[in-house]
């Protein structure tokens, strides 16, 4: 499931004069440097948990819409994530901004938002035909259905502070180690296991 970043997030969620804070930095010579390891760390974030922090637009690439269509009647247990559902693979959702696909003529067309539901509470949020509904037929090529989305917890005030301090502390580690390896001239490194369980409440696992 390809995924086109359409409209990059406007702000890191830890700025420039958090990170120097956190470095006790008080020169601007690495400003450049601290700000690129910023985004570099951010990325891993967003990677390792499979979440999108400051809001942005992203495009999901289908070859085809998901089956069997069920006429939009998702079987089994009251909460399923049914088959015929499409799965966003990012996390959380804001909305939902358009389903687009190529007809059998080769003609781009939107789905109505009235012909689908999506439940965006869930991880990976879920958009399935509505009662009565089923997926349209699409060209049997390629590429074929995109949907476009927000997806992000707004703006950087509301990016949860686990995720920020696990940014902060690996920024402060790709700040002190520049290299591939380490030359210590004294002692051992011991990993501290805690740092990376800040992320663990907010990993979304991909079904």
């Amino acid at each position: 499931m390809p995924l086109q970043l359409l409209s990059p997030p406007a702000q890191e969620p830890v700025s420039l004069a958090e990170a120097k804070l956190h470095l006790r930095v008080d020169f601007s010579d690495d400003d450049a440097l601290i700000t690129a390891l910023i985004a570099a760390a951010r990325q891993a974030a967003e990677t390792i948990t499979n979440r999108q922090l400051v809001t942005a637009r992203w495009k999901l690439v289908l070859d085809a819409f998901p089956g069997p269509s069920l006429m939009g009647v998702p079987a089994g247990r009251p909460f399923t994530l049914p088959g015929h559902a499409i799965l966003i693979p990012k996390v959380p959702v804001q909305a939902i901004v358009s389903i687009d696909y190529l007809d059998m003529g080769s003609v781009q067309r939107t789905m109505p938002s009235s012909n689908y539901a999506s439940d965006l509470a869930c991880e990976p949020a879920r958009i399935t035909p509505v009662f009565g509904q089923i997926w349209p037929i699409t060209l049997p090529q390629i590429g074929a259905v995109s949907v476009t989305f927000d997806a992000g917890y707004g703006a950087a005030a509301d990016v949860p502070e686990g995720i920020k301090r696990w940014i902060l502390i690996r920024v402060g580690s790709l700040y002190q180690n520049r290299e591939e390896v380490a030359a210590l001239s004294r002692g051992s490194i011991t990993p501290l296991p805690f740092i990376d369980g800040l992320l663990d409440p907010y990993r979304m696992a991909l079904v």
